[in-house]
């Protein structure tokens, strides 16, 4: 079976999906079947999903819920969240709940500055270089007026353009380091089209531009989320844990992270798992958002917990600062249909209320995984849910799942012995 194929995305989805289950799969009819099923009975609607990408075969689904009773700043919000994961979402609002009695969360953005550069490499004099850019610099600035215009009118643009000397870390290269403000819009379309421009006009015989891109670490696009309460109240109707040695272990268990970089990798995706999911759900690029936050958290030179926790006087405090490139205009936030909803549910917030409300979602699911670890550990509650995905895939019904779920209360969970018990009754029922 020849399974290399010319002129692919000419072809129409019905054809597309004709090559490929004759190349790649066994059971054709049922193949195509499965992939027609997730396709939109809405012609319109799946016509707008299959012009988000190329190639489009069919719609890939991820379960949309949703974590209520997150008090954040005094207002109060129900966050959606799309995730894969079991117990994600169920966490998020257990500790929206439990923050939503002491005091809520509070959240403040310290920053919103995006960074673009231009790459390039020059051979020359340094003096002379540093000469022609200050005498340039103005008209650098002036030739992205007619991109810069409208968003200028609501308070962004272009902050600042440096000339950065990279020599000692690669021979000949330069680069200018060019700084934005984009407001409500991610702003990689406009900051991308600044730079194109600002090459052009720097570009000359002995400047030679390599490349010109917005970066996606942005250590200035700051927010800081937290929460604190007096020690006594962590634990406040739990009479068999006392308060101080769980406050002092919760915080030995941030301090591992920050020094155990293996811990710290697991650490960071917990709370990824958080962040990620209301980044989903909103339509932004949660790899944007990935790649920034695990580069933040080595930006000392190891790779560190994006979470802080101190103990002191008798109050507890948990916090995190993480950089967040985010946008509620523009991009798959106007098109997508379910991204418009989640904004909406969110009540319609800038940039800068969702920096702080998806900080506040990492910071929640990062305190969920803490606490579990810290007291029953963190399976209690994981394989709960593993254990309704596993009976899903047995085909159980609704009277064999309750029989299975109070026969492994206060059993070790796995898919062997599930398997086995269920086996045993579907011989007595």
């Amino acid at each position: 079976m020849v399974r290399r194929i010319t002129g692919f995305s000419k072809l129409t989805k019905e054809e597309k999906i004709d090559w490929l289950v004759k190349a790649f799969f066994n059971q054709q009819s049922i193949t195509k079947d499965t992939l027609k099923k997730y396709w939109n009975t809405d012609e319109k609607l799946q016509t707008l999903h299959d012009d988000f990408i190329e190639n489009t075969i069919s719609n890939f689904y991820l379960p949309y819920g949703v974590a209520p009773n997150f008090s954040v700043n005094g207002n109060e919000y129900t966050i959606p969240m799309v995730i894969e994961e079991s117990s994600v979402v169920a966490a998020a609002s257990l500790v929206g709940k439990f923050w939503s009695t002491r005091g809520g969360f509070k959240a403040t953005v310290l920053g919103t500055t995006k960074i673009g550069q231009v790459h390039f490499m020059y051979k020359g004099n340094k003096d002379e270089l540093r000469s022609y850019f200050s005498k340039i610099k103005g008209e650098l600035i002036a030739s992205t007026a007619a991109i810069t215009k409208n968003m200028r009118k609501r308070g962004g643009g272009l902050l600042a353009i440096e000339l950065k000397d990279k020599t000692e870390d690669l021979d000949n290269y330069y680069q200018l380091h060019v700084s934005f403000e984009t407001k409500d819009s991610m702003g990689a379309n406009f900051i991308n089209s600044c730079l194109e421009v600002i090459a052009a006009k720097f570009e000359k015989e002995d400047i030679q531009i390599v490349m010109s891109i917005l970066s996606n670490y942005v250590p200035e696009c700051l927010v800081r989320a937290e929460v604190s309460c007096s020690v006594e109240e962590l634990v406040a109707g739990t009479a068999e844990i006392d308060p101080y040695e769980y406050a002092e272990k919760f915080k030995t268990a941030v301090d591992i992270a920050n020094i155990e970089p293996h811990r710290a990798v697991t650490h960071n995706k917990g709370i990824m798992n958080g962040i990620d999911a209301v980044v989903l759900a909103t339509g932004n690029d949660f790899r944007a958002i990935e790649s920034c936050a695990h580069a933040y958290a080595a930006k000392d030179g190891t790779y560190k917990s994006l979470t802080h926790c101190e103990v002191k006087d008798g109050v507890f405090r948990f916090w995190i600062e993480i950089p967040l490139a985010l946008g509620t205009v523009g991009g798959l936030t106007a098109l997508h249909p379910m991204a418009k909803l989640s904004l909406e549910l969110l009540q319609n917030p800038s940039a800068e209320e969702l920096m702080k409300i998806i900080a506040v979602a990492g910071l929640a699911q990062n305190f969920a995984a803490l606490r579990a670890l810290t007291t029953t550990g963190i399976q209690k509650g994981h394989m709960k849910m593993h254990l309704m995905n596993i009976l899903n895939q047995l085909g159980a019904n609704a009277e064999e799942k309750e029989i299975v779920v109070k026969y492994f209360d206060s059993k070790p969970v796995s898919h062997s012995a599930v398997h086995d018990y269920y086996k045993q009754i579907k011989l007595k029922i």
